[in-house]
């Protein structure tokens, strides 16, 4: 090794104080970072998780018209046979068909307009979040007759309880008068405001006998065995279809809100790069104190033959080590609390279940985002960030001559 460089190591263990104050800056800053990215990936990762889950499911597939007009005329004829075609796919877990039907409901001297839906009880524990869901009562199951599962808020507005008798009327899919009465079986809440205050379900095979749906369905929701394949398997049903239906996955038919989150991503950012340019100056100056200090050590060494380019690779080299060891032990410290809190999400309590059931999160868990690229991107940015506010005080010292240095006071 170079005598300048071994000089450099050799003032790097000679100065421990500002020695150690470089690296826990660098420390600090990387193991911050890569943990809040992680925070908000994970946050974003269980919002849309929530969003998904919590009813419309992974992929759906409907009539091609159905979507800008959803009435009778835009059904899912022979879903059996769709359904059929599903199952011998090795991508997918499971499908079930649905039927919603807006229908006005009664009970004593109150009626309320809202969505009425045939599902299949055993299958819709693997699509969505309704069974967990579950505030009073039971949930539905395959052999249920005029027995109904009703959000909270309808409850409330109908003012029924479990056992409670309330009738139905509405038409039927070949357009026909249809009715009959129904005892609330469960009662679901699932902190959206709206889908609880207009949503009930039934027992598809009775709801058929109500509706004259048979083998007719409004949506049919696929759960694929891995969610990060959802698009791709969307696309693939999409072109086994028959030409009167389309697939689409969760990020298609809800490109709002992931549009949003990339959005809030986009903001976080902002955020974190406001914070690190603050971080960015402590660390210039700091820097820019230490090396000043060393202004006269420096015009001794220049006194004694050592060169400018030597004088700027000693001082370049001492940072670039400091700032190395202090991005690597950041770099572990937040891996590691990525990890960890992946696997045990921060529980915030109860006092924040109704914030977050606001935004359709069931729980009040967080769980990180553990990924090794935001690790390293991360660990990039602080070191990358850490050499260019290193360079301005090492060069402006270094500029000075041997004379200058050593009568610095």
């Amino acid at each position: 090794m170079k005598p300048h460089l071994i000089i450099a190591l050799k003032n790097i263990k000679a100065n421990k104080q500002r020695s150690i104050v470089t690296i826990f800056l660098s420390l600090f800053c990387t193991a911050v970072l890569i943990f809040v990215s992680a925070l908000m990936d994970g946050e974003h990762k269980v919002f849309l998780k929530s969003a998904v889950e919590i009813y419309p499911g992974y992929i759906q597939i409907t009539n091609k018209e159905f979507e800008d007009n959803p009435s009778f005329d835009n059904l899912i004829y022979e879903s059996g046979k769709v359904l059929k075609s599903l199952e011998k796919k090795d991508a997918v877990k499971t499908a079930a068909a649905r039927f919603e039907n807006f229908v006005l409901f009664s009970f004593e001297q109150k009626s309320v307009g809202a969505m009425l839906t045939g599902i299949e009880p055993e299958k819709e524990k693997l699509l969505s979040k309704l069974q967990t869901s579950l505030h009073k009562g039971e949930y539905l199951n395959q052999s249920d007759t005029n027995k109904i599962y009703i959000g909270s808020e309808l409850a409330k507005r109908l003012k029924v309880g479990i056992g409670s008798k309330l009738s139905f009327i509405g038409t039927g899919a070949d357009y026909s008068f249809c009715a009959d009465n129904v005892i609330v079986k469960g009662i679901f809440q699932t902190g959206l405001f709206e889908f609880d205050s207009n949503s009930a379900f039934i027992n598809k095979p009775y709801f058929d006998e109500i509706f004259a749906s048979k083998n007719i369905a409004t949506h049919i929701i696929v759960l694929p065995k891995n969610a990060e394949d959802s698009l791709t398997l969307s696309q693939t049903i999409s072109k086994e279809l028959d030409a009167s239906l389309v697939s689409k996955s969760w990020q298609e038919y809800m490109k709002a809100l992931v549009d949003a989150m990339v959005l809030d991503s986009v903001f976080g950012y902002i955020t974190l790069g406001l914070f690190f340019i603050v971080i960015f100056f402590v660390i210039l100056i700091f820097t820019l104190l230490s090396v000043f200090s060393r202004i006269k050590e420096i015009g001794v060494l220049k006194a004694i033959g050592t060169s400018s380019k030597q004088v700027f690779q000693m001082l370049l080299f001492e940072s670039t080590v400091l700032s190395l060891i202090g991005v690597i032990a950041g770099g572990i410290i937040g891996a590691y609390l990525s990890y960890y809190f992946s696997i045990n999400p921060i529980e915030l309590g109860a006092e924040f279940d109704e914030t977050f059931k606001q935004y359709g999160l069931v729980n009040t868990a967080l769980p990180t985002e553990f990924s090794y690229m935001i690790i390293f991107r991360d660990m990039t940015v602080i070191f990358v960030l850490n050499i260019i506010s290193m360079l301005y005080p090492i060069l402006k010292v270094n500029a000075r001559t041997p004379v200058e240095a050593m009568n610095h006071v």
